[in-house]
């Protein structure tokens, strides 16, 4: 069987992020599985339009290019003030189809709050795309001392990747078979 394509969007483009840190252990940990390709698509390495123009920019298309890759998602993100960045936000927006009958599962920091806030608003705008998102997640406090790869975020993240590879197979094979009608 072809491996499965995940994409570790790591949502946060700030300066100084903890993102950058959280994103690239998400992908360590993805990248262990001999089922999955993993492809890791930061943000902050693609020159966004500050506002949405006429016509797609070539970063905006790259972008698109590997949702469409993709056949699930691991999005990496922040909370601010209650909810997700407006960088993610913008990305998010720029794909429509190329989201549809895919699964998406959250790894997610803040200030003890974990970002569990960001990902319920991010559920919101992904079921409005038609992707399916995963209950169990990664969360981290970005006030605690736990290391990122402690035994408890790992068992954490080996149940929320069994989920995502398994509805990441399963609407594989269904658009495959038959194409997603929205």
């Amino acid at each position: 069987m072809q491996p499965l394509h995940i994409a570790v969007i790591i949502g946060s483009t700030r300066q100084g992020r903890a993102g950058e840190a959280i994103g690239r252990w998400a992908a360590e940990v993805v990248g262990l599985r001999s089922d999955v390709e993993c492809g890791v698509v930061d943000l902050a390495d693609y020159e966004f339009p500050a506002s949405y123009p006429d016509h797609p920019t070539p970063a905006m298309r790259r972008f698109v290019d590997r949702v469409a890759w993709a056949d699930g998602f691991v999005v990496v993100t922040p909370e601010y003030n209650r909810s997700f960045p407006a960088s993610l936000k913008q990305a998010i927006d720029y794909a429509y189809d190329e989201w549809h009958a895919k699964p998406a599962a959250f790894v997610s920091y803040g200030h003890r709050s974990e970002g569990v806030y960001a990902v319920e608003h991010l559920r919101t705008v992904f079921t409005e795309l038609h992707v399916v998102t995963m209950r169990n997640g990664v969360g981290v406090n970005l006030l605690d001392d736990e290391p990122l790869d402690s035994e408890h975020r790992h068992r954490a993240a080996t149940t929320m990747l069994d989920q995502l590879t398994w509805w990441a197979a399963a609407l594989r094979g269904a658009r495959h078979a038959h194409p997603y009608v929205s």
